[in-house]
């Protein structure tokens, strides 16, 4: 072995072997004499980022648009006649590459695309910012390779260098072009140490498949129904879980009443269509679980038994970590598109039947309501303690922050209005915080791949296909990395209020722990990426209007003003990142201490 083969990552036993693979590629790359990389902000590529920027031999760029990426990374490789890399996260990332990766292909460029990804047992299973990319780019490439998951065989690394070596072979030619790696990697992905030890189980369902499939039956079978009829009168810790889908009113209301007759509760993703509408009144619809899930001993306790499953995987990580770490006995995915959104592979059934048959189906067999059972009682006295708290922190709050943001926009929204939200933090504030109410209010997000590309364009496209008020609530990157949309908007005459959070940058890498792990300056400069960018000067290039308020009672009349004015109105709300950070951690802490005092009152 060379003595020089493990300079820059060492088979450290107790390292993160994500991090170990990362730095033993980009060395070999760098090594191979790559100079140039760019660096566009995510997660899933935190090790690639981190090893990129601390190599002391290349130059990062950070870049927030992969489109722009891709044609930057083209012009260092033309320039300097050597190959120049891209990095990106998962999902609709890298799709941004392809441009630049067609016109290197066609022109004899060396790049190196190196695209993040899920790990196998993530794709195909619903999980979030996930795409099949293999071979995404098709012919235009002259190499792609997927690599293994990293794992802690010290053999990884000699691979690792291999493939470093390879790719930049192959980009160099001849003919010169770009090469495709996909890396797939697990969690953790932040720079930790991990256990060397490698532990194995087996999940188990007694004399039965872990997952029954009912394939192909869009009308319920009788005898499912009379199964999934008696599971349900007999089990009280029962859940109804309602992801993101656009339902129509007519299966809200059935599920709102079947939810009623169980005496399950509902858990709303305010995508769900549930959160909102005619249907809540007196069915358990649930708004405040993503908060009191938050609650790690209050979550312990309130272990169900069944889950009965509706759209896709939910928004909130609380709900999921609670599933995952409770796992349900069954956990009922109704999916009537047989997708396998299943991520954390908990499913005991996966039916491809019509939900709203179903739901009349087992409302049929349940005769009357069932009375609120003991579990039930605990869990709306929950989600009233969590909903108490957080209603009088943010009601108090004269500071603009995201979660009295949400109420506000909920309560000037007008009755039937769309409200369009975008990825990443808008998203999950609008879980956390969007409150349960009667009004009519759909709410639409692309949460197929859950990128925040073309989040302005969508908006404008059902603005322009819809009558009613359309709202779109984004932050400011997703609006930076569209708003070359303004211009369709100003040559169709299209009309649509915009809501934006400004915080400078991607706040949500802040609430990960790379925020805490990683140095500080790589942090802030390739995960936080702050852009300083006029969004003022921006927008009325595109003679939109644009308001940047200031005060509470400036949001309201600027959006009430937004919402009368024809074209499209952009309302801004500058955010500070580190107070809003503290801001969200102190709701925790004050619904987690609410909640330990009611629980320990009750047992008194």
């Amino acid at each position: 072995m060379r003595a020089d083969a493990n300079t820059s990552a060492s088979p450290d036993a107790e390292a993160n072997p994500a991090h170990l693979f990362a730095a033993a590629l980009i060395d070999e790359l760098a090594r191979a004499g790559v100079r140039e990389v760019c660096v566009c902000p995510g997660s899933r590529s935190t090790a690639l980022a981190i090893a990129a920027a601390q190599h002391p031999a290349l130059r990062c760029w950070s870049q927030i648009d992969e489109r722009s990426a891709g044609f930057f990374a083209l012009g260092a490789a033309k320039a300097t006649r050597t190959p120049a890399a891209l990095i990106c996260t998962s999902g609709t990332a890298a799709a941004n590459f392809y441009p630049a990766v067609i016109e290197a292909y066609h022109a004899h460029v060396p790049l190196i695309v190196l695209s993040a990804d899920r790990p196998p047992e993530l794709r195909e299973w619903g999980a979030g910012q996930t795409i099949d990319q293999v071979r995404l780019y098709g012919t235009h490439v002259r190499w792609f390779a997927e690599t293994a998951v990293p794992d802690a065989d010290p053999q990884m690394l000699d691979y690792a260098r291999e493939v470093g070596c390879r790719a930049a072979a192959e980009a160099c030619g001849p003919p010169a072009g770009p090469v495709h790696l996909n890396l797939p990697f697990r969690d953790p992905l932040a720079p930790t140490s991990i256990s060397a030890e490698s532990a194995f189980s087996a999940s188990a369902r007694e004399d039965r498949a872990y997952t029954r499939v009912c394939r192909g039956v869009q009308t319920p079978r009788p005898e499912d129904v009379e199964r999934l009829a008696a599971l349900a009168q007999t089990c009280e810790r029962g859940v109804i879980a309602c992801g993101p889908m656009d339902a129509e009113p007519e299966l809200c209301v059935a599920i709102a009443a079947l939810a009623q007759a169980l005496g399950w509760p509902v858990f709303a993703d305010p995508i769900s269509q549930l959160r909102c509408g005619a249907h809540t009144p007196d069915a358990p619809v649930l708004g405040n679980s993503d908060l009191f899930l938050r609650a790690e001993r209050l979550a312990q306790t309130l272990e169900p038994e069944v889950v009965l499953r509706f759209g896709a995987t939910p928004t909130s990580k609380s709900q999921r970590l609670w599933f995952e770490g409770r796992r349900p006995e069954h956990l009922i995915v109704v999916d009537p598109e047989a997708t396998w959104s299943d991520p954390s592979h908990l499913a005991s059934e996966i039916l491809e039947v019509d939900p709203l048959a179903l739901c009349n189906a087992l409302r049929s067999r349940v005769p009357r309501a069932r009375e609120a059972s003991a579990w039930l009682r605990r869990v709306l006295s929950a989600e009233h303690c969590a909903a108490e708290v957080a209603e009088a922190l943010i009601a108090d709050e004269a500071e603009l922050l995201e979660p009295r943001a949400i109420r506000e926009l909920a309560e000037a929204l007008p009755d039937a209005a769309i409200l369009y939200v975008s990825n990443s933090m808008p998203v999950r504030d609008l879980d956390a915080f969007l409150p349960v109410s009667n009004r009519p209010l759909r709410v639409l997000a692309n949460r197929g791949a859950n990128g925040i590309d073309g989040m302005l364009s969508s908006a404008l496209g059902a603005a322009a296909s819809q009558s009613q008020p359309v709202v779109l609530l984004t932050g400011d990157l997703a609006l930076l990395h569209d708003v070359g949309a303004l211009q369709a908007a100003q040559r169709h005459s299209l009309n649509l209020s915009v809501v934006v959070f400004d915080n400078d940058g991607g706040g949500i890498f802040s609430y990960l722990p790379v925020a805490d792990r990683a140095d500080p300056a790589i942090f802030e400069t390739h995960f936080r990426t702050p852009h300083g960018a006029n969004l003022r000067g921006i927008v009325e290039g595109f003679a939109a209007d644009f308001e940047r308020v200031s005060s509470w009672e400036h949001f309201r009349a600027s959006l009430k003003s937004a919402l009368a004015t024809p074209g499209v109105s952009v309302v801004e709300i500058p955010i500070d990142r580190d107070r809003s950070v503290a801001y969200h951690r102190e709701i925790d802490r004050r619904v987690s201490e609410a909640l330990a005092r009611q629980d320990g009152e009750s047992q008194a």
